[in-house]
């Protein structure tokens, strides 16, 4: 899949046999990538398909509510983890733009017409039913189709009677209620990160963890989880790697870690692994809830405890079954 990441919210358009063939698009934040959206990917790759065109996403590399109202959500899916999505899902071609006052500011017409039009060669647009895009969010799937575009209108998804949305999703997963954020989302809840240097303390311990820096997605809650985790690695080409049971830690780890610090830290200990994972990209599955993170009064009970919930992870991994 090819990225094109830009500030300027008008990129040049790629080779000439690219620009030819044209473009499916469809726009969004697609934060989480859940069913409505992959409903929406779903009618896109499809046309793509039928017309000879390149299925195009454009999306942003932060949530433009930062910009329209001042403050944003935690994000259920971080740029990087979108993009991975994108890609199971067969987009071939993602525009990141960078959403700031510039382009606020930019009338729907312009957008419309020197960007999808004239950098992507838009042939075809597949939309959400709240697609909105441009000065005063004019540009609407009706207001393209009265311009003459081609436009085709996802609707929304419900489940039980409840409309699919990342804010739903969001409220799940701060909640705990992984079940029902899977439901929504159609695939586990997952935190997709890097592999970080941390203080090794671990592997001191005895359980060597990854530490993950998830680029400031939302974390499930604080405590103790069984996990899945699957390697997904870029050199030299992309491979996610089947994935491996392991135990993770959300939190603070007041039992060593003297000043708390300002965001929980997110570790993996995979188990029977031996191999360095640094730099890599783990996305991590959340099978089960252990127990919550506490203060234990020494590092060697803490050792001790970790051997306690590494065997109750074993132990429910092995009646959990593997969605890959």
């Amino acid at each position: 899949m090819i990225l094109t990441t830009d500030r300027h919210p008008l990129p040049r358009t790629g080779s000439a046999a690219e620009s030819a063939r044209g473009s499916v698009v469809s726009i969004g934040v697609f934060d989480g990538v859940h069913l409505g959206h992959q409903k929406i990917l779903e009618r896109n790759t499809s046309e793509a398909r039928r017309l000879g065109a390149r299925s195009t996403v454009v999306t942003f590399r932060d949530h433009p509510k930062r910009v329209l109202l001042g403050r944003a959500p935690r994000t259920l899916t971080s740029l990087e983890h979108r993009l991975e999505l994108f890609r199971r899902a067969g987009v071939e071609h993602t525009v990141a733009l960078t959403f700031d006052e510039e382009l606020k500011s930019i009338p729907a017409e312009t957008f419309a017409r020197e960007f999808l039009v004239g950098a992507l060669d838009a042939r075809k647009f597949v939309l959400g039913f709240d697609s909105k895009f441009g000065r005063d969010r004019a540009g609407t799937p009706e207001w393209l189709a009265r311009l003459g575009f081609d436009v085709e209108v996802v609707p929304q998804v419900t489940i039980g009677g409840r409309a699919v949305s990342s804010t739903a999703i969001r409220e799940a997963v701060e909640l705990g209620d992984l079940a029902g954020a899977a439901r929504m989302l159609g695939r586990p809840v997952t935190v997709y990160g890097e592999v970080v240097a941390g203080d090794r303390l671990g592997r001191q311990l005895g359980f060597p963890t990854a530490n993950l820096d998830l680029h400031h997605e939302l974390r499930p809650p604080n405590g103790v989880w069984a996990v899945r985790a699957s390697r997904v690695r870029y050199t030299p080409e992309r491979v996610v790697e089947s994935p491996l049971d392991g135990v993770a830690n959300i939190g603070f780890r007041p039992t060593v870690d003297g000043q708390r610090p300002e965001v929980p830290r997110v570790e993996v200990h995979l188990l029977d692994f031996q191999g360095d994972l640094y730099g890599e990209y783990l996305e991590v599955e959340f099978v089960a809830f252990l127990r919550e993170e506490r203060k234990f009064p020494s590092v060697e009970a803490l050792r001790d405890q970790i051997r306690v919930d590494v065997a109750t992870a074993r132990a429910s991994l092995s009646r959990t079954p593997t969605t890959a």
